[in-house]
C-alpha cells in the first residue's frame, strides 16, 4: 500500500464500521469520539445505545485495518499504520 494519510472522519468511520460488525448494529447506531492525552495517548469512547466502550490506540488501528481491507481492499497487513496528533486535521493515521 501507498504512504497516504488517513483523516479524522475515516477513523470515527473505521471504527463505527468494526464496532457495527462486532455488536451486530448498524454503523449509523454507533458513536465516536477520538481522543489524546498526554499519559495515556490515543483513544476512542464508543457509544452503542446506552452502553460506552473506550478503545485503546491498539483496538483504533485493527479498526483501522479492518476499514483499510473492506473499503480501501488493500492488504491491511502490508503497511504500517502510526496515529498521530495534527493541529489543524486532528486525530490522524499515517499508513505507510
Amino acid at each position: 500500500m501507498a504512504d497516504q494519510m488517513i483523516s479524522e472522519q475515516d477513523i470515527v468511520n473505521a471504527i463505527c464500521m468494526k464496532q457495527a460488525r462486532s455488536h451486530n448494529v448498524q454503523p449509523e447506531d454507533v458513536e465516536v469520539e477520538l481522543l489524546y492525552d498526554d499519559e495515556d495517548g490515543f483513544s476512542a469512547e464508543v457509544h452503542i445505545g446506552s452502553q460506552m466502550h473506550v478503545l485503546n490506540s491498539f483496538h483504533m488501528i485493527q479498526a483501522i485495518r479492518f476499514w483499510i481491507e473492506h473499503v480501501l481492499h488493500e492488504d491491511p497487513y502490508a503497511a504500517g499504520i502510526k496515529l498521530l496528533l495534527d493541529r489543524e486535521e486532528g486525530i490522524i493515521a499515517a499508513v505507510h
